[in-house]
């Protein structure tokens, strides 16, 4: 059973990048770094409605999730997120 699914919500560009560049900065990767952003619909009971799922593509993989769609994502909640 599929208990998530991508939204139908169109993430903003800019946002996007914004959050890119804080990661980049708040992990100190090279700008070659590759990381993805997926934001994700759960229907599992409990589960948060929207998440959104990063990943960092380095030799070791990097995965974090936020509880907040790509828009809600401030700074703080990536320094708080790598500081866990």
């Amino acid at each position: 059973m599929d208990f998530f699914s991508r939204t139908n919500l169109k993430a903003d560009s800019a946002k996007v990048k914004q959050i890119k560049t804080w990661l980049t900065e708040t992990l100190s990767l090279d700008e070659t770094v590759t990381i993805s952003l997926n934001q994700l619909t759960c229907h599992e009971p409990g589960c948060p409605p929207i998440e959104t799922a990063i990943v960092i593509m380095e030799e070791a993989p990097k995965q974090y999730k936020i509880h907040k769609s790509i828009a809600e994502i401030e700074r703080t909640d990536i320094e708080q997120l790598i500081e866990q």
